[in-house]
């Protein structure tokens, strides 16, 4: 290939890239601002894959395939999210696709597989490809002279160009803004990481990704995550932050007495409430059960609820109610304590702290 063919192939790459982000652009306004079905679940994949939670990734990657996700555009976002949250997770969420996949094929149920990846331009060069792609995600020209940490280390420049921009973003089952997407979604459910979810933010504007979705994009996680990394988003979209403790939280000891010959069934039957009911409900703060040493048969729990609302809404659920009747003739005693916190400034200290 001659250096002018070779130029050639680079400009007409960026031409195509241009009319990709305009027509994202485009699509954006007409969804009126709001996140549509696929980048909510979109967005929970990329959370949960972020932080390894892979029970709820699970449930996630469901309800993403029910939503209408193809099979390789899932495939592709776990692919990418190995360059921000390493391999470990991008292969334990793969495998728990696969094993999502196999579930739902013996259930019978056939998902779309999606179109393959483009084979990348292997006479193409892969830096400047990356430099070129960069550039349209930033707004920015890439000066040619290194600053920063890519002076400093310029392997690391040219990893993320040959690499993440051209090989990776280049390929083109998920557009541009999709990936941006995905990036967002979980560098915000990821703590330390401000700087690149700064950056990111102002490339998933550049290709039409709103504030507002951002800001819903902040409610998901909430959802999915915890306040605290939800708040680190709106922060950098310069909304308000919302408090880690709300005025009407619930906070309880419940000392409870057990009958000695249903001791190790109860505690089997507590074990699987509380940890159902912190995973699974975003308004169960702690439901932390313990025994006393020299007494085992009396139980602790030191309950706090998000708020009386949650409270309410957790006397609800299956996992309480199969706990409350299935233990009833074990409990000899039951009180509960209500409580109120001293310090309420260390204990946000303690939130945060809890959520790194």
């Amino acid at each position: 290939m001659t250096i002018f063919d070779n130029k050639f192939l680079q400009w007409a790459l960026v031409f195509v890239l241009a009319i990709n982000i305009n027509t994202m652009s485009a699509q954006e306004k007409n969804n009126g601002g709001s996140l549509n079905a696929h980048q909510q679940s979109m967005a929970a994949i990329a959370a949960l894959t972020a932080t390894g939670d892979i029970e709820q990734l699970k449930i996630a990657l469901d309800s993403g395939l029910n939503a209408g996700l193809t099979i390789n555009e899932v495939k592709e976002a776990l692919i990418q999210l190995y360059a921000y949250c390493g391999f470990p997770r991008s292969l334990n969420a793969l495998n728990t696709l696969m094993s999502v996949l196999e579930e739902r094929k013996a259930k019978g149920i056939t998902d779309p597989v999606g179109k393959d990846a483009s084979p990348v331009a292997e006479n193409a060069d892969k830096y400047q490809v990356g430099k070129k792609t960069l550039q349209m995600l930033t707004g920015k020209e890439e000066k040619d002279i290194k600053s920063g940490v890519n002076a400093f280390a310029p392997a690391i420049d040219t990893f993320l160009k040959e690499h993440l921009f051209a090989d990776i973003f280049s390929r083109d089952v998920l557009t541009f803004r999709q990936r941006e997407f995905v990036t967002i979604s979980a560098l915000s459910a990821m703590p330390g990481v401000e700087p690149q979810l700064q950056a990111h933010i102002a490339m998933g504007r550049n290709t039409g990704i709103t504030d507002n979705q951002l800001l819903e994009l902040a409610g998901l996680i909430e959802k999915q995550i915890d306040r605290a990394q939800a708040n680190v988003l709106r922060k950098l979209l310069s909304q308000p932050q919302l408090q880690l403790i709300q005025n009407d939280m619930l906070i309880r000891i419940s000392e409870i007495e057990i009958a000695s010959e249903y001791l190790q069934e109860y505690s089997a039957i507590l074990k699987e409430e509380a940890s159902q009911s912190v995973k699974v409900e975003p308004g169960v703060v702690a439901i932390y059960p313990m025994y006393q040493k020299e007494k085992p048969n009396n139980i602790r729990i030191v309950e706090i609820y998000a708020s009386q609302d949650a409270y309410k809404s957790h006397l609800q659920t299956p996992h309480f109610q199969h706990y409350k009747t299935s233990t009833q003739k074990m409990v000899k005693s039951l009180k509960l304590v209500d409580m109120e916190a001293l310090d309420t400034e260390t204990m946000q200290m303690i939130f945060k702290k809890l959520s790194r």
